[in-house]
């Protein structure tokens, strides 16, 4: 019987019993209105209301993540870092430039086995609106697909659309794409996010769970990707082609319920969602910025020196806000403490960090580079193994923007850790500049064997050693 077969009997045996329960009520009513007793029948039938009220209203808050599915690039378009340089010196970068790459690639974390696309390999690169779109429809539909095939979900149930892609944002849009694709129906309520960076995936995720929170026994589907054909430089600036270097090809796609019954077969609920902006400040607005070079006449994304001193701000303002919600009272005690002696009676006592490893059993770390990963692992405290998801995500897939943290949990999965009960804490960053979090909590055991994503006919070769 298939998953939503199952629901709907659920459903069905659950109407039937509150059916017989209500008629059972009724005719005990009558029989005391008969006896002249009005007044409580009203009692009665006025508190069957508020409870009907109050349930559904509480029921419709709720958001389960039914499944996800990330996108497994074909095989062709594995890139090595040899074929990536190679790739440079045909485009006609400068040989200060192709240096300067090399340095980036050789910090960079990344593994041989990164994907890009097909019409970066070509020669030469084939660089235009059409191949961009073939990519993005290539990986939107392949991560869709999948997620079908999953859940055995209709495409006619999906009630909420919405799609993320920072660079690439054609006319009609990636929503209206997905909508003539899989001919979903005229009723559903789209949505497509850009130029929001890699954070835009939890910012999709947010928005979701609010809409869910309105339109009950609803489902969203949300699409997270990047598109590297569109956002591929081709001067010789270094704060731009540091960009080429780190991205690579992803895509994601999560399916999301307010339906009660669902939770007995979803994944994950979703605890809370938390979203900093810091756009307000100069240095952080310009850290990631779409530009021309000095040249004025190609564009490119310039990543600032201060990114790394702004996404520690930011990072810092997120699980401040964070720490209200999830630390223990013994943390919340310390850190107030510590900070109500510094401010007022002595400057140079140390502000006490909350241990959010007490929180949490999985961390799920955007994979935006080796020097991101170090600097998070020494903010927050965290073990090797804590963020070996993460590192190993980078190695293999490189920077895929908004949907890394979709193969970082799918590294979680793989390796068979998620347990019921556990608790999955999601961190991005992106251009604006902005920091987005979430919080999961496992609603049952997630067994590796009956899986389905990127990592399962590989999954034994990892961990490998990143160190060097």
């Amino acid at each position: 019987m298939s998953l939503f077969s199952r629901s709907f009997l659920f459903l069905a045996q659950s109407m039937f019993s509150t059916l017989s329960t209500i008629g059972h009520f009724l005719n005990i009513q009558i029989l005391l209105f008969k006896s002249n007793n009005i007044f409580s029948l009203l009692l009665w039938c006025s508190l069957i209301a508020f409870i009907a009220t109050f349930y559904q209203k509480k029921c419709s808050k709720n958001v389960y993540l039914v499944d996800f599915a990330c996108y497994n690039p074909f095989p062709r378009g594995i890139c090595s870092k040899e074929m990536f340089i190679e790739q440079s010196k045909r485009v006609g970068h400068l040989k200060e430039s192709i240096d300067f790459q090399k340095k980036i690639l050789d910090r960079s974390g990344f593994g041989n086995k990164t994907y890009v696309p097909e019409s970066l390999l070509e020669n030469p690169p084939n660089i235009c609106t059409n191949a961009a779109r073939k990519e993005t429809e290539s990986v939107i539909f392949g991560a869709i697909d999948e997620l079908l095939l999953k859940t055995k979900m209709k495409v006619e149930d999906i009630d909420i659309l919405i799609t993320n892609c920072s660079i690439f944002n054609p006319s009609p849009s990636l929503s209206a794409m997905v909508v003539n694709h899989y001919k979903l129906k005229h009723q559903i309520l789209c949505y497509n996010l850009s130029g929001m960076g890699c954070s835009a995936g939890l910012i999709a995720i947010d928005l979701a769970k609010q809409l869910l929170e309105v339109h009950p026994n609803s489902y969203a589907l949300v699409v997270s990707t990047e598109n590297i054909n569109s956002g591929y430089y081709l001067g010789n600036n270094r704060s731009m082609l540091v960009s080429n270097c780190l991205f690579r090809v992803g895509g994601a796609a999560i399916l999301l319920s307010n339906i009660s019954s669902d939770s007995h077969h979803s994944k994950y609920h979703l605890k809370h969602t938390i979203r900093t902006h810091k756009g307000s400040r100069d240095n952080c607005y310009n850290s990631v910025f779409q530009k021309e070079d000095e040249t004025n006449k190609i564009t490119g994304v310039s990543l600032s020196k201060d990114l790394m001193s702004t996404a520690g701000f930011a990072l810092k303002e997120n699980i401040t806000t964070l720490g209200k919600f999830v630390l223990p009272l013994l943390e919340k005690f310390k850190f107030v403490s510590t900070f109500v002696v510094k401010k007022y009676f002595n400057k140079k006592m140390k502000v006490y960090t909350p241990d959010f490893k007490l929180c949490f059993e999985h961390f799920c770390i955007h994979t935006g580079g080796k020097a991101v990963l170090v600097d998070i692992q020494k903010v927050l405290g965290l073990s090797d193994f804590q963020l070996e998801p993460s590192r190993m995500t980078l190695y293999r897939y490189g920077n895929t923007s908004s949907s890394s943290i979709w193969y970082v949990l799918a590294y979680c999965e793989a390796k068979g850790r998620i347990r019921k009960g556990d608790k999955i804490w999601q961190i991005a960053f992106g251009s604006g500049f902005k920091c987005n979090t979430a919080v999961w909590c496992a609603l049952r055991d997630v067994d590796p064997i009956k899986e389905i994503n990127p990592w399962m006919d590989e999954i034994s070769q990892f961990p490998v050693d990143v160190s060097i």
